[in-house]
């Protein structure tokens, strides 16, 4: 059966390393379970799943009447939907009460010929996180929980799609509606929630014949991006966000078992979203291919960088480029391209969001920045009116008062 399932798909080693991994851990799982009721009996057992869930429920409950009641809404957008140049619009309405959290994506735009649509799952999913997000964190996560999300998104729409509806790229829909939902409720639980992340899974995958085994290869990662600013703290730089849970993939295991090479990883400067508290920032990722390959981007971000908080500025836009010859030339942020030997991909993915107005950032925490190389001297000067004496590393202060004053 195993080799059947194989037949019919051309990247065999790395889906059958997935299928034995998923078959390994459902075996082990009840393996372990066998023997927890063994040794305490079915009886027992069942009772304390059910005290499990109960107990879960009453620490949920007590949970969401710490949150504010009211009605939160925010709207905001997917930048293209890949087969159109047009915007894909998202809304979410928050109600809470007594009863739960109710979430309602009610005035999204209908689902599209192109693959953003988002299912059911993923959009209840969506909710259910952000709501978990904002609770203790030894909270457990089972029925007792989900007691208290309730999800109406309507049928038709790119939040619950239906049949033919394309999804592979539903999680780009999933994680932009992890933002708006935080910043939805923004005004109420202003020091509960961050400005708005690289919120896109940020596809990277490729392809082709591996011409020294001749073997059909297939490679897919996610490509990390800055985090949003927080009410405390800076968002952390080049992370993965909300809904994800995909690791960096190693240059170096990349590279031994792909025809590929890595020329360039690293931060990329002046992509934060200023603020007083700055938003984190993106990632830089070049692919070189030795020999052809196709290369499919999907991703997000390439029109409109995410969105900062209570005065926080956007964070940097992504840049998606196929480099050939030494000239540079940008690409959709949902594409593939057939590529010849030496051509180079590039991913520059967005810094998030600030949180509060740049012209209250410490200037301290400016002058680590700029000696760490993660923004310049004149974006010091221009976007948090601090001068930099780059020469002594060190704060001009007079200067500094003079640009901010007024602000």
């Amino acid at each position: 059966m195993f080799r059947l399932v194989l037949s019919q798909i051309r990247s065999k080693r790395e889906t059958a390393g997935d299928f034995r991994a998923q078959i390994a851990s459902n075996r082990t799982g009840a393996i372990r379970i066998n023997e927890i009721i063994d040794r305490y009996g079915i009886d027992e057992f069942d009772r304390y799943i059910d005290e499990i869930i109960e107990y879960t429920d009453r620490r949920t409950r007590a949970e969401v009447a710490k949150l504010p009641k009211g009605v939160f809404e925010a709207e905001g957008f997917i930048d293209n939907d890949g087969f159109t140049d047009e915007v894909v619009k998202l809304a979410v309405k928050v109600t809470i009460d007594d009863d739960g959290v109710r979430f309602d994506t009610t005035g999204s735009d209908p689902q599209r010929r192109a693959p953003v649509n988002s299912t059911f799952a993923q959009t209840y999913s969506a909710c259910a996180y952000a709501l978990r997000a904002l609770m203790d964190r030894d909270l457990p996560v089972n029925d007792g929980f989900y007691r208290y999300v309730q999800v109406y998104a309507p049928e038709g729409t790119v939040t619950n799609c239906v049949h033919p509806a394309p999804v592979v790229g539903g999680w780009e829909t999933h994680v932009r509606l992890n933002d708006l939902i935080f910043e939805a409720l923004a005004p109420a639980l202003p020091d509960a929630v961050c400005a708005g992340t690289k919120s896109m899974q940020c596809h990277s995958g490729f392809g082709g014949e591996n011409h020294e085994t001749g073997e059909y290869y297939c490679f897919l990662e996610t490509i990390a991006g800055g985090y949003g600013g927080r009410s405390t703290s800076d968002g952390p730089d080049a992370v993965q966000c909300h809904g994800q849970n995909t690791e960096n993939a190693p240059v170096e295991e990349t590279e031994s078992n792909y025809p590929v090479q890595i020329t360039r990883y690293e931060l990329v400067p002046d992509s934060e979203g200023p603020g007083e508290f700055r938003g984190g920032l993106g990632l830089r990722r070049d692919y070189m291919f030795p020999e052809e390959a196709t290369f499919t981007i999907l991703a997000d971000r390439d029109k409109f960088g995410p969105r900062g908080l209570f005065g926080g500025e956007h964070g940097g836009k992504s840049v998606y480029a196929l480099i050939r010859g030494g000239e540079e030339e940008h690409l959709s942020s949902k594409t593939t391209v057939q590529l010849q030997p030496g051509e180079v991909i590039s991913y520059r993915t967005s810094g998030s969001g600030g949180y509060g107005a740049p012209f209250k950032r410490n200037p301290q925490a400016i002058l680590t920045d700029v000696l760490q190389g993660k923004i310049s001297v004149e974006r010091a000067r221009e976007r948090y009116g601090v001068e930099i004496d780059i020469a002594d590393q060190k704060v001009d202060e007079e200067k500094t008062k003079e640009l901010r004053s007024g602000r």
